[in-house]
């Protein structure tokens, strides 16, 4: 599924990023590299742990293909042209794409109302509810907050696509609809919906039939519960103090729902990915004569609809800090050093992608990792940006490998500080069964608190396997510690009624660091029937 995190999101380095161009398809050819490709991504692999990467490359309609490393550690196989990476949020532009084709075939508008289109369609308040369009489901201007609802899917759940879009009316929106940028993965769900109501397909079959068979990506899945024989494994650190901290391994905590899937489920070779960079460039052009869709579609497609908000990066990355910066139909446009790029992070649980269209040059590459190592990725895309724009090369790979130390550095400070000023011999108010119950959130569903001779656990009813203790912090706030490893640990705070029952109970991330989908402070949970 993202920006910082889904993961669907990245780190804060990863801030988001038109101009048209017209790139004949043809046959595929070996494209101009820099010559020192190989060299700086071993050497910028090494400094960041990544146990494997693949890059796609399509300069001037020739395409080539760069694996390195192994597709899982302690094993042999190696990353080749054809091994599978999960891509995250770069699905977006698949699920645009297929609307974008359902536009061609006459079936929608842009500007169509959803609830028209997906009878029984809400969101939190009435106006938004029935002024919601398609385009608006793209482009993150909703009124949701950052991430929210993303538990909904993360990282698996009980609950189907249809009930995830029917609890999107329970989302309280955190600003005014069309008021702002704040990115979103559930509304993307919507539209995989859509996609089906309006198609009769399911969003897998659509996109299997309509992009992936006419652009030959033979090798692509549209499961992120698919591992096919040339996937790769999903990779993290997990061992540390915090997630992001510490040696890689090999996750068994990784998304395994569909639900979610228009927001960030294919898995794409480096080989198939050539494919798709190449039908961009060609504004949707194909061998033939033929279309994937139309030179309208793209331009909708690549056209900017909500600005997205510049922030100041560390100084190290100084030169990253765009002019302008906004989020077209599944895709960020900003520029680089005053270059326009087309652009978008991806990530999963373990895995993390980008892919960038640099129109001027006809050029688009992509690189997808099997780890959550930003470092590796941005350094990669930005050593990529300067080659092909013919600029000053940098060290990339130091810079970012600083800006880590620091944000590191900054983020156990901060744990421990707050360590510091916990006070554990204060509380609890009530006894362990005191706490015991369902809870519900109307969004998310239930949680329950239960009391055994270890003492208190938390089950997340909606997620498998999100369960385990919960150790008591202070006053009436705990913290899990949840069985699977992985998942982000949150406090659990309880707020009590005058007469010692419990109102609510809320929950927030432990970690400052944390991916923006672990939307914890999202939950308003209250004792279930009340």
């Amino acid at each position: 599924m993202t920006c910082k995190t889904p993961r669907l999101s990245l780190p804060r380095f990863l801030a988001p990023l038109l101009v048209t161009v017209l790139v004949g398809i043809g046959a595929p050819a070996t494209a101009t590299t820099p010559q020192d490709l190989d060299a700086f991504a071993a050497k910028t692999m090494k400094a960041f742990d990544t146990p494997g990467m693949a890059v796609a490359i399509v300069d001037n309609g020739q395409a080539s293909t760069h694996a390195y490393g192994i597709r899982k550690l302690g094993a042999p196989a190696r990353v080749d042209a054809h091994t599978t990476f999960p891509i995250g949020s770069n699905t977006k532009a698949f699920t645009a794409a297929a609307l974008a084709i359902l536009v061609d075939q006459g079936k929608l508008h842009w500007d169509d109302l959803v609830v028209d289109k997906l009878p029984g369609f809400r969101m939190y308040d009435a106006y938004t509810s029935q002024n919601m369009t398609i385009t608006d489901l793209l482009v993150h201007r909703s009124g949701l907050g950052l991430g929210e609802g993303d538990l909904m899917f993360l990282p698996s759940t009980t609950r189907s696509r249809a009930e995830l879009v029917h609890a999107i009316r329970y989302l309280k929106p955190a600003t005014g609809f069309r008021s702002g940028f704040a990115y979103d993965n559930v509304l993307y769900s919507v539209a995989g919906e859509l996609i089906e109501a309006v198609s009769g397909q399911r969003w897998e079959d659509f996109v299997q039939q309509h992009i992936l068979q006419p652009l030959d990506m033979h090798d692509t899945l549209t499961s992120i519960d698919g591992h096919g024989p040339d996937s790769v494994s999903l990779h993290g650190k997990i061992s540390g103090p915090l997630r992001g901290m510490g040696p890689p391994s090999v996750l068994s905590t990784v998304l395994s729902s569909d639900v979610g899937a228009p927001a960030g489920a294919l898995g794409v070779s480096a080989e198939d990915m050539t494919h798709w960079l190449r039908v961009q460039l060609a504004r949707g052009a194909l061998d033939g004569g033929k279309r994937l869709f139309s030179e309208a579609a793209s331009q909708a497609l690549w056209t900017p609809q909500t600005l997205v908000p510049i922030s100041a990066p560390p100084a190290p990355l100084a030169l990253t800090k765009p002019a302008y910066q906004a989020y077209a139909l599944g895709l960020f446009v900003r520029d680089y050093r005053g270059h326009p790029l087309i652009m978008h992070t991806g990530g999963v649980l373990g895995a993390y992608s980008v892919v960038a269209i640099i129109p001027e040059k006809h050029v688009a590459f992509a690189i997808m990792l099997n780890s959550e190592d930003a470092g590796t990725l941005m350094s990669m895309f930005y050593h990529l940006l300067d080659h092909y724009l013919d600029l000053p090369p940098s060290d990339w790979t130091g810079k970012f490998l600083q800006v880590e130390k620091l944000d590191e550095a900054a983020a156990l400070k901060a744990v421990q500080e707050a360590q510091t000023k916990t006070h554990p011999e204060r509380g609890p108010s009530l006894s362990p069964n005191g706490y015991a119950g369902v809870f519900r959130d109307l969004w998310y569903g239930t949680a329950t608190i239960a009391h055994d001779a270890k003492g208190l656990r938390i089950s997340m009813d909606r997620t498998p396997g999100m369960q385990g203790p919960l150790e008591h912090v202070q006053y009436d706030t705990f913290r899990t510690h949840w069985e699977k490893p992985g998942m982000e640990d949150a406090y659990v705070t309880f707020a009590l009624h005058p007469d010692g029952s419990i109102e609510q109970m809320t929950l927030r991330a432990i970690s400052p660091v944390a991916d923006f989908s672990w939307d914890y402070q999202d939950l308003h949970f209250v004792p279930e029937g009340k």
